[in-house]
């Protein structure tokens, strides 16, 4: 079978080859690969700054929709033919996320990634793909739709209340359509006319360009009448002090991301004084994936695509996603027969 694999931490180094088919076990399920999306997380892995001691060559990302081809013994949760979307961390079922799964667990480093035509994960670790969503909309949900889903439901999101979200990134959007569907105001951030018109489109309330108001933090302020926001869904890692400007007396700022960089300074007078509440979050288990699903189905929520790319061309997506040039998810096509 075809697997893409990076043979140095380079996006040139990216090169197709054919390995074995893996088998399942018991317990396990084999699934045919229909179509992939790219995270972030995936870039920086690749370009060698977030796991460099992860062993080469290996297979990129995380998230894909795909069908079950063959299953082993004792597998009553799926059947051959059914449509499935495996969970990012494996392992994490249910509950508070554990040192050893999330260290241990995660698809696409240090476990296998889905760049490949076949895949084999526990039979528990996936999901069932939603009818509604086709194979490449299916793909977007195990960290963006869950990152941006976690990080609303423990800034314990409320009708009638306010959420900053930055860019245009699948993370950003999902919390823009998760917040709306949930009768909350949205406050988004861009860089671009074209940008902000997709965020108008979405429903976002206000916009404001960070190119031309670099201080945003009070401009977002008095778009609540000095209030400030009640949750943000902080994607960049490098605006922390803008966004604790930005939140009101008591509020929340979820840290999602570290596109802008991994190192911030903080005047900590932001985060006493005002009683921030700040907290990491990291995706969601299974059991909080199903949960979003259902919510998605019963507002028909659509993941919004950037662009698609068969197997053998993405690299090409990877490049796009380095330049920043994406808004919403870019898709690898494994399968082109598919949806």
């Amino acid at each position: 079978m075809r697997a893409l694999q990076a043979r140095r931490f380079a996006i040139d180094g990216l090169t197709l080859s054919e390995i074995d088919r893996p088998v399942p076990r018991r317990g396990e399920i084999l699934v045919r690969v229909r179509a992939a999306s790219l995270n972030y997380r995936d870039l920086a892995i690749l370009c060698g700054g977030y796991m460099p001691q992860l062993p080469l060559p290996y297979t990129p990302c995380s998230d894909a929709c795909g069908v079950v081809e063959a299953v082993g013994e004792d597998v009553s949760r799926f059947r051959v033919g059914e449509r499935v979307i495996p969970v990012y961390i494996q392992g994490w079922r249910d509950g508070a996320l554990t040192p050893e799964q999330r260290n241990g667990g995660s698809l696409g480093g240090p476990l296998t990634g889905v760049l490949q035509d076949y895949v084999v994960v526990p039979a528990e670790d996936a999901v069932a793909a939603p009818d509604y969503l086709d194979d490449d909309q299916a793909s977007t949900l195990p960290i963006a739709a869950l990152t941006a889903w976690s990080c609303l439901q423990q800034g314990r999101l409320q009708a009638g209340q306010t959420v900053l979200v930055q860019g245009t990134g699948g993370v950003a959007l999902f919390a823009a359509q998760f917040a709306r569907a949930a009768g909350a105001r949205v406050i988004g951030l861009t860089s671009s006319d074209a940008k902000a018109a997709l965020l108008r489109s979405l429903g976002v309330d206000t916009v404001i360009n960070y190119r031309h108001t670099p201080a945003w933090g009070q401009s977002v302020r008095e778009a609540t009448g000095g209030r400030g926001v009640d949750i943000v869904v902080e994607t960049t890692g490098s605006s922390l002090s803008e966004s604790l400007t930005a939140v009101r007396f008591n509020g929340f700022v979820g840290v999602v991301g570290f596109v802008g960089g991994m190192e911030t300074s903080l005047n900590i007078r932001q985060l006493i004084g005002p009683m921030i509440r700040m907290q990491g979050v990291v995706v969601g288990s299974r059991a909080a994936l199903e949960a979003m699903i259902r919510m998605m189905a019963l507002h028909q929520i659509r993941p919004l695509i950037d662009s698609r790319f068969p197997l053998a061309q993405a690299a090409e997506g990877f490049a796009r996603m380095q330049r920043g040039e994406h808004s919403g998810k870019i898709v690898i096509k494994v399968d082109n027969t598919s949806q």
